[in-house]
């Protein structure tokens, strides 16, 4: 079996006297997709600093993979609107070519925006360019933050399809944070409950039925799935005739 990716042993970190994350573990191999949930506050923020080296744990251990390449898709990105930047100019701030911007906007569906104002993207574009961007350096570990943020629920599903497909051609081990309990179950692999410290982890199914999970989201946040439809590179639906069951709060047009 292949090391893992990244492995985090026993992390802690206090800011201002106050423990954010506590004697926190995790793993991320190749090819698999983990999701970290959580209420606000949580220290999921902060456990992705502490993924992508911008933050210290003041205890524990971190080892990388040697030839680890890490892609980032923050929440969200302001872009002043005066500035007078393209989709593609802003990809190639990255540091690539203009050929490389070309095929990472069709990696994710919206190679026509390419000479598009960055700041007169959609929600879903926006957050399909920022995917683009991450994923321009060929990384084998993507780390998404709230990557659907500010997306309708049609553009959730579509965006969570793409994000499984990259995974797929890239072979690379995903990290994502969401809030997206209802959508997220089914796009992923791993699920870390985190509120501080990691209050339960496992599969979709098994975290959702576990007491600390229910004691932090209730019993409305119980999840099933028949995932029947398919999606397309590029992030569309096609429904087969599948049968989807949700909890409360989960709505489809």
């Amino acid at each position: 079996m292949n090391s893992p990716l990244i492995a985090l042993e026993s992390i802690s970190k206090s800011f201002a006297e106050k423990n954010i994350l506590q004697n926190v573990s995790m793993t991320v191999n190749r090819g698999e997709i983990t999701t970290i949930i959580g209420p606000n506050g949580a220290g999921k923020s902060s456990l992705v600093r502490v993924i992508l080296g911008l933050i210290t744990p003041d205890q524990g251990n971190i080892k990388r993979s040697k030839d680890l390449v890490i892609g980032y898709m923050p929440q969200k990105i302001h872009i002043d609107p005066t500035l007078p930047i393209s989709t593609c100019r802003f990809l190639q701030l990255a540091n690539t070519s203009h050929d490389a911007c070309h095929k990472a906007l069709d990696l994710v569906g919206i190679p026509e925006v390419k000479n598009t104002p960055f700041h007169k993207l959609s929600g879903g574009e926006m957050q399909r360019a920022l995917l683009a961007r991450a994923i321009l350096r060929q990384p084998n570990l993507l780390v998404l933050d709230e990557p659907v943020q500010g997306v309708d629920f049609n553009g959730q599903n579509a965006l969570y399809g793409l994000i499984g497909e990259i995974r797929s051609s890239l072979n690379c081990g995903i990290v994502m944070v969401s809030h997206d309990l209802h959508l997220v179950m089914s796009a992923t692999d791993h699920v870390i409950c985190l509120n501080h410290h990691i209050c339960c982890q496992g599969k979709p199914e098994q975290v959702t039925q576990d007491p600390a999970y229910l004691d932090i989201f209730g019993e409305t946040a119980l999840y099933n799935h028949h995932h029947n439809h398919q999606h397309s590179l590029q992030g569309k639906v096609s429904d087969d005739g599948g049968n989807h069951q949700h909890g409360e709060g989960c709505q489809h047009d």
